[in-house]
């Protein structure tokens, strides 16, 4: 085990301070393999799943970067959710402040103005992709003085169609930039993507041990008729020991299945879209404090939520690919702990299902809706090649208390 610290990769001192503050002192793999490179001023082009603790391989050496003295904005990050940029921003925070930088949260749902003021006063910006662009038509500020760009789960950002705005976005910022590019994935378009943002970058790829994902989270998929779903929800939901984060497909489905589980006397907040960032942030603080044990989300909202105790993923409505299945799945079993994902599977879906198993090299025989798949002995592996585990596409490694690892 590598007992190399912050301070031997090139930290300052300041910085090391505030992170020891928050009782971490060693780096995870993934910022130990890029630390380096972002301070040396190159670009840099990383392949690591959610959980490796990315958002300080690119928060510390980014700091480091800017003077306190130096034009505002200077460096941009890019993501592709509220709540994702709001944890950034979050995680950003501490050592920021160490170096005497302000950072913005930019995204939809709260007041434009406010926005605009704070974003117009700091060194550096979180936003989505929509708002940002927003704020830069109205003038609140310019990308004129951008050092360094980041673009934050860049594959996740195809997915939801935000290409031409980061294009958009790109194309504002200054050509001589250093650009930070972290993506599940650098193959199809997110390669394409990267190339073209980047220059002459440092590749790294963080693959995390697949026998320890496999050790993480088990993979249920439990064969079941449409109407039955209900009653064996609740029965999973009264069963689990710990947090449930259950999934469905659209923002109606949300808020009905929260009412119908109410109604059997189990509490739930509901997570989607339409909901206000108020609203949103409300559930979230309420299902991560354990003052609900259910959370009810849409794919959409639920990308960039990092709580350390959801103990069961329940598929009620199935997945529609394998990147949706890693992405929900890869909610539970963080932080060293265990944790089970279960996909109810109605009989019209039982071929896709089949098949979606198949890519992701997990046990998938149905038996009346009792049969438990575990994990492949050695680790399931995604469309991708990469792990099934903790994490979606691998295991996180143990976190320190306070370190997220996203």
């Amino acid at each position: 085990m590598s007992t190399q610290t912050f301070a031997d990769l090139g930290v300052s001192g300041a910085v090391v301070s505030a992170l020891a503050r928050r009782d971490i002192t060693e780096p995870f793999a993934v910022q130990r393999l890029v630390i380096g490179d972002v301070l040396a001023g190159r670009d840099v082009l990383v392949r690591s799943p959610t959980g490796s603790g990315k958002t300080l391989a690119f928060a510390i050496p980014l700091v480091e970067r800017l003077s306190s003295t130096g034009p505002r904005p200077a460096a941009l990050i890019i993501a592709p959710t509220r709540e994702l940029v709001s944890q950034i921003a979050d995680d950003m925070y501490p050592v920021a402040h160490a170096r005497a930088l302000r950072v913005s949260a930019v995204y939809g749902g709260v007041g434009l103005q406010r926005q605009s003021r704070e974003a117009q006063r700091s060194h550096i910006i979180v936003a989505t992709p929509g708002r940002l662009e927003d704020l830069l038509a109205r003038r609140a500020f310019s990308l004129d003085e951008i050092q360094v760009l980041v673009l934050d789960e860049a594959d996740r950002m195809l997915d939801m169609g935000f290409r031409p705005a980061v294009d958009r976005i790109v194309r504002q910022c200054p050509a001589k930039r250093q650009t930070l590019f972290f993506s599940a994935t650098l193959d199809g378009e997110s390669g394409k993507l990267a190339r073209a943002y980047t220059h002459n970058a440092a590749s790294h790829q963080h693959d995390p041990p697949a026998a320890q994902g496999a050790a993480a989270v088990t993979h249920r998929f439990q064969a079941i008729s449409h109407d039955d779903r209900i009653g064996a929800l609740v029965e999973h939901l009264r069963a689990a020991d710990d947090l449930s984060l259950v999934f469905v497909r659209t923002k109606r489905g949300a808020d009905r299945l929260t009412k119908r589980l109410g109604a059997l006397g189990v509490h739930a907040v509901a997570m989607h879209g339409d909901k206000s960032q108020g609203q949103r942030e409300r559930a979230l603080a309420r299902f991560e404090s354990g003052e609900v044990r259910t959370l009810v989300a849409t794919d959409v909202a639920a990308r960039g939520i990092d709580v350390a105790g959801i103990s069961h993923v329940i598929n009620f409505d199935a997945p529609e690919d394998t990147d949706t299945y890693v992405h929900r799945v890869g909610r539970t079993g963080r932080a060293g702990r265990p944790g089970a994902g279960i996909t109810f599977v109605t009989p019209d879906q039982h071929r896709d299902l089949a098949k979606l198993a198949d890519e992701l090299g997990l046990e998938h025989e149905l038996h009346g809706g009792r049969h438990h798949a575990p994990p492949p002995s050695r680790g399931g592996r995604d469309s991708r090649g990469g792990p099934i585990g903790a994490s979606g596409r691998g295991g996180a490694q143990p976190r320190r208390r306070r370190q997220r690892t996203r």
